[in-house]
């Protein structure tokens, strides 16, 4: 490597405020912690949040993976990757697995994270309470006293219009029972893979100059009322037209040709990866009735996920009960 900048392009003092505005993020679970964003050689919005968090913490013996919703391939992913392996030297992989550092926007991966691993997020707008108060002392004012009140009132509101809450990403979370966290705007299809998840989940906003974070093993629960459950999307009955997976986030794709409407893995290397294979041709597995290897691995992911009893001594979340006018269901709701 051609050392034209300084080792991860940052200076030694740069990345060390920056690890001290994570190490503050992780002690205080999905607290937004003010950081100096720095001058990026990308322009802000495009990652600069998440870039700098992977630029302050990756060393030599780490293994890279950057994706953009899903795709390994795509521009902002590929440029950054190539940014940070010209100033790194690091190695770089497409194996979620296999790497130590995964960068994203949008998704979680389809394979679940491990032990050792961490996931950097890049964030767009990391208030949760910002559209409904433009004011930054307020928000700040409404997070100490812990009064969402107005994230409530943001659902109920859907709910009385749509019968169902319409947030179809960004849908904001609890996290250790406190504080009230956007989640990136990754889709509610992978909100319930930050609950209990054994990976280090970090979070960050150029723009914004903020950090948070996840640690691991911690609840993280989507706001919802107990008679309007969150729920996440669904593709029952959908299937990848290219590995046959099940249970997966899936793209709605329209072949021009044909006008013919199709979905595939959202998650391009869960789609390649060995592990997601039909031992058998998409068509004939269904015909004989084979369980594909995407409803197998969604039945793990909710095992590993969901099923984990919650394990922190967090303050138990304020009752909410929802009535709604010409609608008999009723009851309590817990964030």
């Amino acid at each position: 490597m051609q050392q034209r900048y300084n080792y991860a392009f940052f200076d030694e003092a740069s990345k060390r405020e920056i690890r001290r505005a994570l190490v503050k993020g992780v002690s205080i679970p999905g607290y937004q912690v003010p950081f100096a964003s720095r001058e990026m050689p990308i322009g802000r919005g495009w990652g600069t949040g998440g870039l700098q968090i992977t630029l302050a913490i990756i060393g030599p013996d780490d293994t890279l993976k950057v994706i953009d919703q899903g795709s390994d391939d795509s521009v902002n992913a590929v440029n950054i990757k190539k940014l940070v392996f010209d100033t790194t030297d690091v190695e770089v992989t497409d194996a979620t697995e296999d790497a130590t550092l995964i960068q994203s926007r949008h998704r979680i991966p389809e394979h679940p994270l491990d032990d050792g691993q961490i996931l950097v997020l890049q964030v767009p707008t990391p208030e949760p309470l910002r559209s409904f108060e433009p004011s930054e002392a307020a928000t700040k004012r409404l997070h100490a006293e812990a009064d969402y009140t107005g994230a409530w009132l943001e659902l109920f509101d859907q709910i009385v219009r749509f019968d169902a809450t319409t947030t179809g990403a960004d849908h904001p979370v609890q996290v250790f029972g406190r504080y009230v966290m956007a989640p990136s705007p990754i889709p509610r299809f992978d909100n319930l893979k930050l609950n209990q998840a054994r990976h280090l989940t970090l979070l960050g906003a150029g723009r914004e100059k903020k950090i948070y974070a996840v640690p691991p093993f911690t609840d993280v629960k989507p706001l919802d009322f107990e008679d309007y459950p969150f729920a996440v999307e669904t593709f029952e009955g959908k299937r990848c037209r290219l590995c046959g997976a099940e249970g997966v986030y899936l793209d709605e794709l329209v072949d021009e040709a044909t006008g013919e409407t199709y979905y595939q893995c959202n998650d391009t290397n869960y789609c390649v990866s060995s592990a997601c294979q039909p031992t058998k041709p998409v068509d004939a597995a269904a015909a004989s009735g084979t369980e594909s290897c995407g409803s197998k691995a969604s039945l793990r992911a909710a095992a590993r996920f969901v099923g984990l009893s919650p394990q922190s001594s967090a303050p138990e979340a304020p009752s909410l009960t929802l009535r709604t006018t010409g609608n008999s269901r009723k009851g309590t709701s817990h964030a």
